[in-house]
């Protein structure tokens, strides 16, 4: 059946809410390449949104998955538990950041790892109050759309959202916003809507995702520590894109020399698999009772061992350093394209999290047509690549960490005749 056979097909069956990026429908994967319903095939620089950090079907993931499945693949660990969840907690407790004793709980998507976090603040605070940033994204759930800061297509026609959820812009030098600014802005909301011991947290995004792949400046993140320090506020990083090794640290709190008090991740844990948890501070995890957390399927046993692999996988292979090699000669390409494509008006990203930023030639303005335009080009190509951004002007690189070097240079070539064919157009 081919791929035109199979919208059609999609378009009658499933929720228009479900949106797609592109209309290749994936046959088959293996590391860095997908192959649709035609045998076409694709390099992929999306990795499912940073979830097949690890690539698809990793052998040793694959064989830890095929090992859980002939020993049971769900008991529901709140009923029957077993050890190999109790061990990838003490793996997350000992590799996330802080030196400090640590619990986690697993759930199963982002999202609820975020509601999670956000709950266990406010059980351990007694307070409400919740402050997020400009551009993030938390998740599509009620509360994680409320935390979200981007209306269409999150949040529009959606309200009344969740209560007691305040945002402050975040600093991003090319937009004139500066660390001084936002941390001016969170002064102004503690004078002005909520004051400080009624703040159960603030949740921030190391790198933003959806917003545009703009990194929280050192400077924001340790007066961020400690203002959370002198105010009693729970400090929440959710690293549920930039976690397990895509920004060249295992997470990217690690560049930061502080540490929150909860951390959030998904995605790259389970290698494909669905699963999410909460690692943080012992005290204010178990601030929260028997019973209060958890889900039928959270920790799912297969998924567990899924996790496991990806871990020994991102130790063994050393794909932080792999992420910061392919990361440099992603940038230097892109650097190696301004004169040709003059609408580039920024490239950044830590490690292998990396974007660039359109605006209109000769303007200080988004050109968000650009970015779907070079988009649609790669994918004509071969190069499945994802937009992002507030103004959806920003393409977001997020290829396996594992991709093969020549695949690798193979999508650059891509890339780049797809940017400079799009600019040559637009002249």
């Amino acid at each position: 059946m081919t791929d035109s056979e199979l919208s059609a097909r999609r378009s009658a069956a499933i929720a228009r809410g479900v949106g797609v990026s592109t209309q290749v429908y994936a046959e088959r994967a293996e590391n860095a390449e997908i192959w649709d319903a035609s045998g076409r095939r694709y390099i992929d620089f999306a990795a499912g949104i940073a979830v097949v950090n690890t690539g698809h079907r990793h052998p040793r993931v694959m064989a830890a998955v095929r090992d859980q499945i002939e020993k049971f693949t769900h008991t529901c660990h709140q009923v029957v538990p077993y050890e190999s969840y109790v061990a990838l907690a003490e793996r997350l407790n000992g590799l996330t950041p802080g030196d400090f004793a640590k619990k986690t709980v697993f759930v199963t998507t982002g999202a609820e790892a975020v509601e999670n976090a956000v709950k266990i603040a406010r059980g351990a605070t007694g307070r409400s109050g919740v402050i997020a940033f400009g551009g993030a994204f938390h998740g599509r759930t009620f509360l994680g759309m409320s935390l979200t800061g981007k209306v269409a297509p999150y949040k529009a026609g959606f309200g009344p959202l969740v209560g007691d959820v305040y945002r402050i812009p975040f600093p991003v030098e090319l937009h004139g916003i500066s660390v001084a600014d936002s941390l001016a802005a969170l002064e102004r909301l503690f004078k002005a809507d909520i004051e400080p011991a009624r703040v159960a947290a603030i949740i921030i995004e190391p790198v933003q995702g959806e917003g545009g792949f703009y990194p929280a400046p050192q400077a924001l993140m340790v007066a961020l520590r400690e203002i959370c320090d002198r105010h009693g506020i729970v400090m929440i990083a959710d690293e549920i894109q930039t976690g397990f090794a895509r920004t060249g640290k295992l997470f990217a709190m690690d560049r930061y020399g502080v540490a929150p008090d909860l951390v959030t991740m998904a995605k790259g844990l389970g290698g494909g698999f669905p699963i999410a948890a909460v690692t943080g501070k012992a005290e204010i995890v178990d601030a929260v009772g028997p019973g209060a957390l958890g889900g039928t399927y959270g920790g799912n046993p297969v998924a567990v061992a899924a996790a496991h692999a990806v871990l020994d996988v991102i130790e063994d292979e050393d794909l932080c350093n792999r992420a910061e090699q392919l990361g440099a000669r992603l940038k230097q390409r892109l650097e190696s394209l301004r004169q040709s494509v003059p609408q580039i008006a920024d490239i950044r990203g830590p490690g292998l999290m990396v974007a660039t930023e359109f605006n209109k030639r000769g303007e200080a303005s988004p050109d968000a047509a650009f970015a779907e335009a070079v988009r649609l080009k790669a994918l004509e190509k071969g190069l499945i690549l994802l937009t992002c951004g507030t103004y959806g002007n920003v393409i977001r690189f997020l290829p396996p960490l594992t991709v093969a070097d020549d695949t690798f240079t193979e999508a650059l070539d891509l890339l780049e005749a797809a940017m400079v064919e799009v600019a040559g157009a637009a002249a």
